[in-house]
Order: structure tokens, then C-alpha cells, then sequence
């Protein structure tokens, strides 16, 4: 008789057995720094060691000159000098070659938190991409593995001498780091005791995975290594997580192991009973569904998207002297969607200034437009010339040249306000003008935003592809703005039978008011992203895709702008 392996003692799937420890390259680092509060600057020293398999495989060094002041504690401590650091490279110069040297390999550091809270600092102060190494924590490993009655302290000195360390700390970031390795060394030993073998079981073994959290991996089990939707479910089959993965398996296992250490989503995995699977044929339409199935569930631990078409407007108000309004339904003439009614605001108080728009709450009839001022002018709380001390033929332009840069053909209040960003600077009013010139920049941002969604919101049908890596063609079938159908064309396959089939089967889409069409203005900017992929090709369309050209001409322009704001905040 033949007799069937239990589920726990089938044979794991190649995906499963994960990066054993023998091949898995650790970088064993350590800083030395001027405080504790992390910054783009203040490190004084990197050391850090690269190992596999117990071998030595390179090492890195260097003092960095932090830029400040080295407190004189810090100086007893490290031993680390003003007068050492002074030809010492700035740390904007050592990064490149850190971030080279650590490359692909699994970051290991005594109080990981600390090291790593000053390198992504660095990285973010800087201008560089921190890679999201997968970390371990010698602190955390040792107290898992450790008994307290054995170690009396988990500090690195007290662990070196216990686990027999062949360097020993100095405060010093290379010796630290040797220090560090043979420590790290001496705990994996003990693990793989334990069966600890891969990576993954390392990090899964750490002490904030709970025995409930881990026990729950089987809910994985089932799941295709595809891109899709994945969702947890409660107890009542109620949803309560959403999210997206390129490869459904390997994503949601993770949430049952160290590395996931959200505090809400851990208790959301603790109250899951199962997890479903929403197979997609690309990555796109995978983020497209999970927007509609967080808009459709509501599931109390996702935070964004719950809402997709609560969105705010910017329109002008039907009086005889309108002015700008901030409003929750889009209509024709209406700007937006933006995601908050402060962004909203912002950007209207911008534009109304740009035009010359009157900004007052104060009702305006038409029978004021002999010039009469109105009541706040005639109480002295209201200097400037608006519809109160103009007739309706002198104020028009001004709602014109608004209601233009709405539509899109028209940007002489981006010009007029730009024009007085150079006049302030003239004057040498630098903060004003600073402050003007990121109100502007914003309203270009959002203006082009709602300009370039509007447009793609326009078409009935549109039909791109984009390369999937592997010479095929990811597909998709747009209709007002909104995802119709998906698929792939792999490669050797003809595309183009493949289209036709997706036109065939895509679901029908009635456009609706406003400049989106009735489409969600979160699906739509997905949507946009996706199209300005490298490589993304248009294939057909009903009529030509164009943006309007109010705002054309002005990424050199944003460009400058993050360029001074990059240079200020070093300044600052």
C-alpha cells in the first residue's frame, strides 16, 4: 500500500528551501559617529568585513570627515580626532563605494537599528537609493539563542569574550566589525544546531516572529509563484488585507516571518483564518485590482485607496465675480483630483493669485460693477483690486486666463506668476521668493497632473504594450481612462490575434462627468505610469492621445526648482 507523506513532512519545493548560510554572502559592518540622532551627516568611521562560508572575502575602511564638530566624549570614546578626520572623505564621497561593496550580500551589524537608521540618513541626505538589505541583527540573534544565565550582557565586548572572538571591540570601526563577524559566526553555529540552515529560516527564527505567526505559513502553501492579488480573510470571511505581489508565493510568506515588523499587520496576520489568490497577466493589472478590491471591501488594516473617487476639486464659483472654490464632485471646468482639501486649497489660493482672481468669501452681485467698493474694502479690511472696486468687463480677464489653464490653453498665469518670482529675487526678497516659488511648483505639478489625466481620461480606447523582459509584450486595453482587460503576449507568440482577443473580451466602459470621465483619478495616474515605462509602446488608439500645452515646456523649470531645494536643504 502506498503510503502518503504527511503535509509537514512532504519535500520542500525548490522555492521553499530558500539561501542556505554556507552560500550566503553577510557584510559585517560598523560605524563610529558624532551622536546618536541619525542625519545625512555626523558618521566618522566605516568598517565592515565581507564573508561567505566562513572565509574573508574583502574588507572596507575609512575614516569620514562628518562635517561637524566632534563632541569631546565622543573623542575619549572612539579615540577619533578633529585633526583625523580633517583630509578624511565627506561621506557623500564614500557612499558609491559602500554601496557597491555591499551589494547583493545580507547586512549584519551589532544593534542593526542604530548602524542602519545612519545609512539610509546618509543615502536619503545625499541624493543615493538605501537597496533594502535584508538585515540581521547580532543583538536580536544572541538574546534568541543565548540564555540570560549565560550571557550576563549582550553588549559586543561581553559577547566577544564569551564566544571566544579572535578580535576584540575597540570602538573602532573595523575592529568592531571583525569583532562582529566571529560573533555572528559563533551564533550560527549554534542555530544550524537548532536547523537553522537558509536565510530565510534565520530571519524567521528571530525573536519578534511568534510561534502563531510562524505555524500560519501554511497559508501560503497553495499559492502560484505569479503576479496577482492576494487577500487575508478573517474568521467571518470578511476581508482584511489587500495587497499585490510579482510573485504571489514567495510575497505573502513573508508576512510570517521576521521581516515583516509592522505592528498592524502582524496583528492582522494573527487574526487571518486564509489567503486568496487573484491571478493577473502583469504586473499592472494586479495594482489595478487591488485598488478596485480595496475600494469594493474597505478592509480595515489596508490605509490608501479606500476611497478612490472621494477626491478634491478646484472650480469657479457660478457668480457674477467667481472666484475659486475647493469641491468634493468634479464637473466640467473643474481642476483636480487632489488627494487632500489642504492640497487643494493650496494650489487654488496659487492659481486665483496667478490670475488676479478675488480670493474674499464676500458676495458680489453684478449690480456692483459700477466700481462701488465692496464691504470689505469699504471696512478697510481689503486693499487689493478685486471684483469690489472692478466692473464685471475689467474682471473677466482675469477669470478667463484661470478658466484657460484649467482647459489647458492658456498658461499666462504661470508666466505672470513666474515673472514675480524674478522681480522678488530681484528685490532680494529670498524668502518670499522662496516660498512663492514652491507654491508655483506645486501648481505646475498638479496643473500637468490633472492636464496629462484629463487626456488619457478623453480616449475610448487605447492599446499599449510594453516588453516583459523576456521578449514578449505585456498588454493592455484602456477605455476612459480606465483598465479594460490584460494579458501577455510571450515571447514567439504573435501579438497581435492576442489583442484582438483582449478588445473582444474587455469590459465595456460608459464614460461619465467631469474630466476623468467618471474614472477613479488613482486608477487613472497608475495607469500613466505604466504607459511611461521605458519601452511602452502605443499600438492603437480611437484618436490621438495629446496633452494639452499649458504647461509644456516647464519640466526644466520644475527641474531647477528641486535642484535649489536639494542645495538648501544641504545649506540647512
Amino acid at each position: 500500500m502506498e503510503t502518503r507523506p504527511r503535509p509537514d513532512q512532504a519535500q520542500l519545493a525548490f522555492d521553499e528551501l530558500g539561501t542556505p548560510l554556507r552560500d550566503t554572502t553577510f557584510v559585517v559592518f560598523d560605524l563610529e559617529t558624532t551622536g546618536t540622532k541619525p542625519g545625512p551627516d555626523g558618521i566618522t568611521e566605516i568598517g565592515a568585513v565581507k564573508v561567505r562560508a566562513g572565509q574573508v572575502l574583502g574588507e572596507f575602511a575609512t575614516l569620514v570627515n562628518p562635517g561637524t564638530p566632534i563632541p569631546p566624549q565622543i573623542v575619549e570614546l572612539t579615540g577619533i580626532t578633529q585633526a583625523m578626520v580633517y583630509d578624511a572623505p565627506r561621506i557623500e564621497r564614500v557612499l558609491p563605494a559602500f554601496l557597491e561593496f555591499i551589494g547583493g550580500a545580507v547586512l549584519v551589524a551589532h544593534n542593526s537599528g542604530f548602524d542602519t537608521s545612519f545609512m539610509k540618513a546618509a543615502c536619503e541626505g545625499h541624493g543615493y537609493v538605501w537597496p533594502r538589505p535584508t538585515v540581521v541583527c547580532t543583538v536580536k540573534l544572541a538574546r534568541r539563542v543565548i540564555p540570560r544565565e549565560e550571557a550576563r550582557s549582550y553588549r559586543l565586548s561581553s559577547l566577544s569574550m564569551l564566544l571566544g572572538a579572535r578580535t576584540r571591540p575597540t570602538h573602532r570601526a573595523l575592529d568592531d566589525a571583525r569583532a562582529t563577524t566571529d560573533v555572528l559566526h559563533a551564533l550560527l553555529e549554534r542555530v544550524g544546531n537548532l536547523g537553522v540552515h537558509t536565510v530565510e529560516e534565520l530571519i524567521d527564527y528571530l525573536p519578534d516572529v511568534t510561534p502563531a505567526q510562524r505555524r500560519k505559513r501554511n497559508l501560503a502553501a497553495d499559492l502560484p509563484s505569479r503576479p496577482g492579488v492576494y487577500l487575508f480573510k478573517g474568521p467571518r470571511d470578511e476581508v482584511l488585507y489587500v495587497g499585490t505581489a510579482r510573485d504571489l508565493r514567495r510575497r505573502v510568506r513573508t508576512y510570517f516571518t521576521g521581516s515583516e515588523s509592522r505592528g498592524r499587520i502582524r496583528e492582522m496576520v494573527a487574526l487571518a483564518e486564509r489567503v486568496d489568490a487573484i491571478e493577473c497577466a502583469h504586473s499592472l493589472e494586479a495594482e489595478i485590482r487591488e485598488l478596485r478590491l480595496i475600494a469594493a471591501h474597505r478592509p480595515a488594516y489596508n490605509r490608501r485607496s479606500k476611497n478612490p473617487h472621494h477626491g478634491w476639486w478646484i472650480s469657479l464659483t457660478d457668480e457674477a465675480f467667481p472666484r475659486l472654490s475647493v469641491v468634493r464632485l468634479p464637473r466640467a471646468g473643474t481642476l483636480g483630483p487632489f488627494r487632500s482639501q489642504a492640497d487643494a486649497r493650496t494650489a487654488a489660493e496659487t492659481l486665483a493669485d496667478a490670475s488676479g482672481l478675488r480670493t474674499c468669501t464676500q458676495r458680489i452681485s453684478a449690480t456692483s460693477a459700477s466700481g462701488t467698493p465692496c464691504v470689505l474694502a469699504e471696512l478697510g479690511r481689503c486693499g487689493a483690486p478685486c471684483a469690489g472696486r472692478q466692473t464685471v468687463a475689467e474682471y473677466s480677464p482675469a477669470v478667463e486666463a484661470a478658466r484657460g489653464l484649467i482647459a489647458g490653453h492658456d498658461g499666462r498665469p504661470l508666466h505672470l506668476a513666474a515673472a514675480r518670482l524674478e522681480e522678488m529675487s530681484a528685490r532680494r526678497h529670498y524668502e518670499q521668493a522662496a516660498r512663492h516659488r514652491d507654491e508655483l511648483a506645486g501648481l505646475v505639478r498638479a496643473v500637468g497632473r490633472a492636464h496629462r489625466q484629463a487626456a488619457l481620461a478623453s480616449v475610448a480606447e487605447l492599446i499599449a504594450a510594453a516588453p516583459d523582459g523576456n521578449g514578449g509584450w505585456e498588454l493592455s486595453v484602456i477605455r476612459y481612462g480606465r483598465l479594460a482587460s490584460a494579458g501577455v503576449a510571450r515571447r514567439g507568440v504573435p501579438p497581435m490575434p492576442v489583442v484582438e482577443s483582449l478588445v473582444a473580451a474587455g469590459e465595456t466602459v460608459l464614460p461619465g462627468d467631469g474630466p476623468l470621465r467618471g474614472a477613479p483619478g488613482e486608477e487613472v495616474g497608475i495607469l500613466l505610469r505604466w504607459l511611461a515605462r521605458p519601452g511602452t509602446r502605443l499600438v492603437r488608439t480611437t484618436r490621438p492621445w495629446a496633452e494639452p500645452a499649458a504647461v509644456a515646456g516647464w519640466q526644466s523649470w520644475l527641474a531647477r526648482v528641486a535642484d535649489a531645494r536639494s542645495l538648501e536643504h544641504v545649506a540647512g
